[in-house]
């Protein structure tokens, strides 16, 4: 399931490539025809993320070209386990092709492609067909992004994302939290986390608790806080929950800056693997591209994450997984007492 991370990255290229123009949008797929005729032909003023829900903001073709309407209705998408957003362009730009985590994917891979070619009818660009079953397509002057197999795509009023909004944490890749200021949110995130019995490991899943950490940037956090995953957040310090934000915020940023999550520091990486025996069925952590200059390894980029059975990178112990609360937990049991 992508990450906050990847959501905030796809809130900034709708903006890049659809901002304020009116928008054709479609269901090839046909299962959200209603929803798409409800914002086709209107402009998409405003694109959001809170999370891992991503929120479209449009409103009727202003006369006014010079003024930004508030949004009317929103178009909210939660890509879920196996949710995608495909993108082409006609040469005019050069296009994150998808982001996502369809099946198969462990986290985030995007690959970044050249515009498409001009097609061929009076050098009018001809979109490519959708290809797979396109919950919804949007069209603008110079580019397409399809969407497949989200777990919630729907048109919603400003009271209902405000609803739906009340119901998220906050949200560190926010510019105040989803507070109001980082501060605030913080010590929001603080006093959730140390009002309950529940493990910290759990609660750092809750987007109720904290908005847009997923399994890989909980295992990692967990890891570089030292932290033991199922100590119950009451009985951990106020000190120890603050500086997990903050480092969860920075490595949420280094996700925006750089499409990739990378969470060990440089003195731990370089550790060579091979003659460890793996695991049968092991899934490697795909989500790095390791073609791009300078990029971490992706056998290097984690501590613990799909890593049990491994030496722990710091001490040698090997790595720990159970299951907490249906999903896979990863630790080490020496360096997070």
């Amino acid at each position: 399931m992508p990450e906050g991370h990847t959501v905030h990255r796809l809130a900034r290229t709708f903006t890049d490539l659809f901002g304020h123009q009116a928008l054709d949008v479609t269901s090839p797929q046909g299962r959200f025809a209603a929803g798409a005729a409800l914002i086709c032909g209107h402009t998409l003023v405003a694109s959001e993320a809170w999370g891992k829900q991503l929120f479209l903001g449009f409103a009727p073709p202003s006369p006014s070209p010079t003024e930004t309407p508030d949004p009317t209705a929103w178009l909210r998408i939660h890509l879920g386990l196996y949710g995608a957003w495909t993108f082409s362009t006609d040469g005019s730009t050069a296009v994150v092709h998808a982001i996502g985590a369809p099946r198969r994917r462990i986290g985030e891979r995007e690959t970044t492609l050249p515009g498409q070619d001009v097609g061929p009818f009076g050098g009018v660009w001809v979109p490519p067909e959708p290809r797979g079953a396109v919950r919804v397509r949007l069209r603008g002057a110079h580019a397409v992004a399809d969407l497949t197999g989200p777990t919630a795509c729907e048109v919603i009023t400003p009271a209902e994302k405000a609803a739906v909004e009340a119901r998220l944490g906050p949200d560190p890749l926010r510019p105040d939290g989803g507070h109001a200021s980082v501060d605030a949110a913080r010590e929001a995130f603080v006093a959730k986390v140390r009002r309950s019995r529940v493990s910290a490991g759990q609660q750092l899943m809750d987007q109720s608790v904290i908005a847009g950490v997923g399994n890989i940037y909980r295992a990692e956090a967990l890891f570089r806080a030292g932290l033991d995953p199922l100590r119950p957040g009451r009985d951990v310090d106020a000190g120890t929950l603050r500086a997990l934000w903050d480092d969860v915020l920075g490595l949420l940023h280094d996700g925006v800056a750089h499409g990739a999550i990378v969470t060990t520091r440089p003195e731990h990486r370089g550790i060579d693997e091979s003659p460890v025996p793996q695991p049968p069925g092991r899934r490697r952590t795909r989500q790095n591209g390791d073609g791009a200059p300078g990029a971490v390894p992706e056998d290097q980029s984690l501590y613990v994450y799909h890593r049990d059975g491994l030496p722990c990178r710091v001490c040698g112990t090997p790595v720990l997984t159970k299951d907490l609360a249906g999903r896979s937990l990863y630790w080490c049991p020496a360096c997070q007492r």
